[in-house]
């Protein structure tokens, strides 16, 4: 008799966006004339920047020659690619990270589940509420604790710190779904608290690269301390248009101490590396060559050039809609809107409302935890016409 993980049984039956996925597919196979205009997941709409697709074109030749041939490549990554992330992400905050701390990987989804293999089953983990859902199913997966930490407008989307001890702590800044971000005198008490407490912070940055207001740390390594404390995760997904191609990367510095139940410390480096090299064969050369090129002086300017372009999507919707009567929040350093669904509707009320009547799709606050009740995301990566009629249909319909 093969024994399952029950804990597997105390997860909702579909992924969020399986889910929404589903309804979706219904309505547009009823309503197959209607357009359908799709501002719930967080998939890019522009094409990979031209840097990267001459960067994969070159690969591509290299790789069919006997002479630039690649076969397995190292798990932890190419060091062209590392050398590259630590020069342009680090070196120009007056961050010092080292090749050995940096892992390439095939997605920040992916590496934000997958960390907590290296964690016993034991810690207590603390997740925002709303949050994103990947955080809180791998660790149910996991039979682990949770404790909710409220993200609400009462609190200015600002979560407060534990009243009780916890182990593992996920933060996500700009956040999805909320759109808010902490500033510096924000983040630096989560490290305070972390290294207080011998805590370990995840800090998802996948979105780092959409702040425009000053005193928004990019990296939580801007902080003093955070280092012996926090593992970093980024992407090249939403900047670059890697979505489809699945390239991004987390750092865990050798500074970074775990624990055995004897109190022995043990670097958490060594543990994610012998994770990676048993579990993973590393991301294509081809797609590296490409995530290389994101640092170029082409590839940067063209990278500003996507992200100026969704960031006008976002002030599309936020302003259109604030016009019209709802409360928006998010949309300034992010490219994601969360909005105060109206007269108190539920969020799938509104969901169902929006796809049934004007054939937009958006993300049902809900989705992410309880205290999204009554709020709903819409993301700025459309293209600009559907992101403009997909507004104008919003506030046609609510008038």
């Amino acid at each position: 008799m093969s024994l399952i993980n029950e804990n597997f049984l105390e997860l909702e039956d579909s992924y969020l966006f399986s889910t929404i996925a589903k309804k979706v597919s219904t309505f547009t196979s009823k309503n197959p004339d209607k357009k359908v205009i799709k501002l719930g997941i967080g998939d890019v709409t522009r094409p990979i920047v031209p840097a990267c697709l001459e960067a994969m074109h070159k690969a591509v030749d290299e790789v069919g020659t006997e002479q630039g041939f690649k076969g397995y490549g190292p798990e932890q990554g190419y060091q062209f690619l590392r050398k590259a992330i630590i020069e342009n992400d680090y070196n120009t905050r007056n961050i010092e990270i080292s090749e050995d701390e940096i892992f390439i990987s095939d997605g920040a989804k992916c590496d934000c589940g997958n960390i907590v293999d290296i964690f016993g089953k034991d810690n207590k983990v603390a997740i925002t509420n709303p949050v994103y859902p990947v955080y809180l199913d791998t660790n149910v997966m996991s039979g682990r604790n949770l404790t909710y930490l409220p993200v609400t407008a009462e609190n200015n989307f600002i979560p407060q710190l534990p009243k009780e001890k916890v182990d593992m702590i996920y933060l996500c800044f700009p956040n999805n779904p909320t759109g808010t971000v902490l500033n510096r005198e924000e983040l630096t008490k989560w490290v305070k608290y972390a290294k207080e407490n011998k805590s370990i912070i995840f800090y998802d940055a996948a979105y780092e690269a959409f702040i425009k207001e000053k005193d928004i740390p990019h990296s939580i390594y801007e902080i003093e301390g955070a280092k012996e404390v926090a593992i970093e995760f980024k992407s090249f997904s939403k900047t670059a248009g890697f979505t489809g191609l699945r390239c991004a990367y987390v750092i865990v510095p050798k500074d970074l101490k775990g624990y055995t139940k004897n109190g022995e410390q043990v670097s958490l480096n060594k543990l994610w590396n012998r994770r990676t090299c048993t579990k993973f064969n590393g991301v294509s050369y081809i797609v590296q060559r490409a995530a290389e090129a994101t640092y170029t002086e082409e590839g940067k300017r063209q990278i500003r050039e996507n992200i100026e372009y969704y960031m006008e999507n976002a002030k599309t919707i936020k302003e259109g809609l604030e016009k019209a009567g709802f409360v928006c929040y998010g949309g300034v350093n992010s490219p994601y809107v969360w909005l105060k669904t109206p007269n108190g509707m539920k969020s799938w009320d509104f969901f169902d409302k929006l796809l049934n009547d004007i054939a937009v799709v958006g993300t049902p606050g809900v989705g992410f935890g309880d205290c999204g009740e009554g709020y709903f995301r819409l993301t700025a990566f459309g293209t600009k016409e559907a992101t403009s009629e997909a507004v104008e249909r919003i506030v046609k319909l609510f008038k």
